[in-house]
């Protein structure tokens, strides 16, 4: 699920040693490439590699800092975390000026506002598609896989840039932008590396949208990882049968939801709010009791609308009070 940049930085180089043992005897080329990767881990400046390979390394280091390590610091260690994180951005951009995930994750930091921010990531698109396309057409590679594989990491940066933005699209309220925003990532990106489904499908609940959130999980049907939908789509269901008032409904959705992530109860009682991947959304484990707390903070803009009396959203109290610390809804059991 989403972009594992540790996993991108190590493609990256892999790429690029295999190019450097093209034309070797082959069973040199199996030798030294049976080394890369403890190379990689242990002695990774011994490998060939450019500056924009270096600069994206600093942006995977800074990635575990600030998307994996920070949201659960204390404010001690939280502001060391974000000197540490913002120092590396500025040595991957000093490496690499056009590095454009170092560009997004400072700008996401010192934007005064979500709409300032999203105004910044607005403008900028088309520019980074620009260069993207110029990277991907310089992918080179005598072995078809390989040139296959370089096209489409010279592209990520723009597929992340616009998963971005269609999450703060959300945030504004600009919800057919975003729905707008992440159809065209999809055409671009038809298996969704960047996860957009998610932020659709909570887009078409804050438009109180069924016949298109019905019609738009029907067409990303095939990119389903199991049988069933994910917490980001059930949530959607939840909250249209909510407004609806369809109580039944949406009861008989929070059952399901609850018999299809494990540990669900604790997720949907206390809902807490993270906060968004700066680098790209959180890699979790599908249908994991982290993929479920990660759905729940993403769909704070559907659980919080409309003030109660308990202080949280209309939709927020009613999950809370409806889920058992059993795990079970109260209309069940």
């Amino acid at each position: 699920m989403s972009y594992d940049p540790h996993r991108e930085d190590y493609q990256r180089l892999g790429l690029r040693f295999a190019r450097s043992l093209d034309g070797k005897d082959p069973a040199a080329a199996t030798r030294a490439f049976a080394s890369f990767g403890r190379r990689f881990s242990q002695n990774r400046d011994s490998l060939p590699q450019s500056d924009a390979d270096r600069a994206f390394h600093l942006v995977a280091e800074a990635t575990t800092l600030i998307d994996y390590e920070l949201p659960f610091a204390d404010d001690d260690r939280a502001e060391k975390l974000i000197d540490q994180g913002h120092r590396l951005l500025d040595e991957a951009l000093a490496l690499d000026a056009r590095c454009h995930d170092a560009i997004r994750m400072k700008l996401a930091a010192e934007s005064p506002s979500f709409e300032s921010y999203y105004d910044f990531l607005t403008k900028g698109a088309d520019d980074v598609r620009a260069a993207c396309e110029e990277a991907r057409a310089q992918a080179h590679d005598e072995s078809p896989e390989r040139a296959l594989l370089e096209a489409d990491i010279a592209m990520r940066p723009y597929y992340r840039w616009l998963a971005t933005q269609a999450g703060k699209a959300v945030i504004c309220g600009r919800n057919r932008e975003a729905i707008r925003i992440g159809e065209q990532l999809l055409e671009l990106d038809p298996l969704d590396c960047a996860d957009v489904r998610f932020t659709c499908a909570i887009a078409y609940a804050k438009l109180e949208d069924d016949a298109g959130l019905d019609r738009f999980a029907a067409r990303t049907k095939p990119l389903r990882r199991a049988n069933t939908d994910d917490a980001w789509m059930q949530i959607s269901r939840i909250s249209l049968a909510h407004k609806r008032h369809d109580m039944d409904e949406a009861r008989h959705l929070l059952a399901r939801l609850i018999d299809t992530y494990p540990h669900a109860a604790m997720a949907l009682t206390s809902q807490k709010e993270l906060p968004d991947g700066v680098f790209a959304r959180l890699a979790v484990a599908p249908f994991s009791e982290d993929e479920l707390i990660l759905a729940v903070s993403e769909g704070t803009v559907l659980l919080q609308e409309g003030r109660d009396d308990a202080g949280r959203g209309v939709l927020g109290t009613w999950i809370a009070r409806h889920t058992g610390l059993d795990g079970k809804p109260e209309a069940t059991r």
